[in-house]
C-alpha cells in the first residue's frame, strides 16, 4: 500500500481531461467517447435531480454524493474505496499497529462481510470467531451492502465497550451471536525463537509501520541465542500483508542483490523497481518460508523475492494471490481514495494476482485431533474468491488464466505442527549433508 500527499498531479489531470472535453481536438473517436460521457453526466445528473426532489423523505446533497462515489469506487474491485476523513483517520491508526477493536481481518466475499482471519490473542480470538464466517449483523443491525470501511468503524472502539456481532457459519443451525469486550489490539507484528541444532525462527503476523525494525530486532536476539546460526524459518503463514515498503527492507535483509518486486500500471509513475542492496550484514544461513492460504499482499511479496532469488525454500500450500498495490490519496476535504493503481511481480516477472505462490514443496497441514475448535485450522478465502477481483496480468498486459488451489493454519509448537517440522527437518538435513561434503 503506497501513500500519496501531493493532489497536484492529479488536478493537472482532472485539467487535461477537461481540456479533451472542450478543447479543439476533433478525433472521431474521441468525440463519441465524449457524447457517451456527457450522456452519463447528463442521465446522472436527471437521477439526482428527482431524488433530491422526490423521495419520500429530505435526503441531504452530501450523504447522496457519498453514495454515489462509494458506488462507484465499490464497482471496480474488492480492495479500492472511499474513506471519509474519520474512516481515513482510522486507517492511519491501523498501519501503526494498535488501535481498539475486537482483533479480526474481514473483507467482503460475494458481497456478505466475511472473516479472513481473527488475529492471535484477541476478543475475537479467544471468543471462536473463525476465519470464514459471515457477519450477518453488528449491533443488531443487518450488514447487507455495507463497506468495508464502514465495518471497521462499526467493530472498532473504545476499550472495554461491547459489540455484538451475529455469526452465520457453515454447517451452523441458525445464526449465532457473539457479544465482544473491545480491548486494545497491540498487534505483535514479529515474534521469534530458537530450536535445537541453532535453528532459528521468525515469525511475521502482518507489515506495519515497525516491522522490518522488529525483523531486525529479532534476528539479533536469535544472534545471542545461536551461534553460529545454521538455518532460519520465517513463517509468513496466516499474514495478510500490509505496507509494501516494510516488505522491501525484510526482503532486503536476506538478499545481496537482484530485484524484490517490480511494480506496473497504467501511468508512468506506477512503473517501479525495487533492487537488493548489499549492506554486508545479510545473514548468509540456509532459509525456510512457510506460506499458506492465509499469506498475502507484503507477504507474498517477500516470498516471491526470496524464491525467485534462489535464497530460500518455500514450504506449504499456494498462497492467497494478492498481487495489486493499493494507493491512498488525500482529498482536499480530509477524506481519501484507495485506489488500486498497479500490478506487483515477482523478480522473474511473474504476476501471482488471484493465482497465489506456489511453494517449492508441498506440506499441507495435518489438523491434530485435538484441535477440532482451533480457530485457524480452518480452510482460508483467497483473492479468487472475492467479487471483483483484478485478473492477473503478465508484465505486458497479457491476462493469465486463473488457478484453484486450498490449504490451512498457524504458527503453534513443532510437535503439533506438521510444516514447521518439515521446515526444520530440511533445515537439519542440509547441515548434515554441508558436513557430510565437508568431510
Amino acid at each position: 500500500m503506497k501513500k500519496i500527499a501531493n493532489k497536484w498531479p492529479f488536478l493537472v489531470i482532472i485539467l487535461l481531461g477537461l481540456f479533451v472535453l472542450i478543447g479543439p481536438y476533433h478525433d472521431s473517436r474521441v468525440s463519441a467517447l465524449d457524447k457517451g460521457l456527457y450522456k452519463d453526466i447528463k442521465t446522472f445528473n436527471e437521477v439526482f435531480d428527482m431524488v433530491k426532489k422526490n423521495y419520500v423523505e429530505e435526503v441531504d446533497s452530501s450523504a447522496l454524493m457519498q453514495g454515489a462515489i462509494n458506488g462507484m469506487i465499490k464497482s471496480l474491485d474488492p480492495h479500492s474505496t472511499y474513506m471519509t476523513p474519520e474512516l481515513y483517520k482510522e486507517l492511519e491508526v491501523e498501519t501503526q499497529g494498535r488501535f481498539g477493536g475486537i482483533g479480526i481481518e474481514i473483507t467482503l466475499l460475494k458481497d456478505v462481510l466475511t472473516v479472513v482471519s481473527p488475529i492471535e490473542d484477541t476478543p475475537a480470538f479467544v471468543a471462536g470467531v473463525k476465519s470464514g464466517d459471515q457477519i450477518i449483523k453488528i449491533d443488531g443491525k443487518s450488514t447487507k451492502d455495507i463497506t468495508i470501511m464502514e465495518a471497521v468503524k462499526k467493530l472498532r472502539g473504545a476499550k472495554d465497550t461491547k459489540v455484538t456481532i451475529t455469526i452465520l457459519r457453515e454447517n451452523m443451525a441458525k445464526p449465532k451471536d457473539f457479544v465482544l469486550t473491545r480491548d486494545i489490539i497491540q498487534v505483535k507484528s514479529v515474534k521469534d525463537k530458537t530450536f535445537d541444532d541453532n535453528i532459528g525462527y521468525i515469525r511475521i503476523a502482518s507489515f506495519h509501520e515497525r516491522t522490518a525494525d522488529d525483523v531486525r530486532k529479532a534476528l539479533r536476539e536469535i544472534d545471542k541465542k545461536v551461534r553460529p546460526m545454521k538455518g532460519l524459518v520465517l513463517d509468513l503463514r496466516n499474514d495478510p500483508g500490509g505496507l509494501l515498503i516494510q516488505a522491501i527492507e525484510v526482503s532486503d535483509m536476506f538478499l545481496k542483490s537482484g530485484v524484490i518486486v517490480s511494480t506496473r500500471g497504467r501511468t508512468k509513475n506506477m512503473e517501479t523497481k525495487a533492487i537488493a542492496k548489499n549492506d554486508g550484514n545479510e545473514i548468509t544461513c540456509p532459509i525456510v518460508v512457510l506460506v499458506n492460504e492465509g499469506t498475502a499482499s507484503a507477504a507474498e511479496i517477500v516470498a516471491g523475492a526470496l524464491q525467485d532469488n534462489g535464497r530460500a525454500v518455500i514450504i506449504g500450500t499456494k498462497t492467497f494471490g494478492k498481487a495489486s498495490v493499493q494507493t491512498v490519496i488525500p482529498l482536499e476535504d480530509g477524506s481519501a481514495l484507495k485506489l488500486t493503481t498497479a500490478r506487483y511481480y515477482t523478480p522473474k516477472g511473474r504476476s501471482i494476482q488471484a493465482e497465489g505462490i506456489k511453494p517449492d514443496i508441498l506440506v499441507k497441514f495435518v489438523r491434530p485431533t485435538e484441535d477440532t475448535e482451533n480457530n485457524f485450522w480452518e480452510d482460508r478465502i483467497k483473492e479468487k474468491d472475492l467479487k471483483g477481483h483484478i485478473k492477473p496480468a503478465k508484465e505486458d498486459g497479457t491476462k493469465l488464466d486463473e488457478a484453484v488451489d486450498k490449504d490451512t493454519k498457524d504458527p503453534s509448537d513443532i510437535a503439533r505442527d506438521n510444516q514447521l517440522k518439515a521446515a526444520i527437518d530440511i533445515l537439519k538435513s542440509l547441515d548434515i549433508m554441508k558436513k557430510n561434503l565437508s568431510n
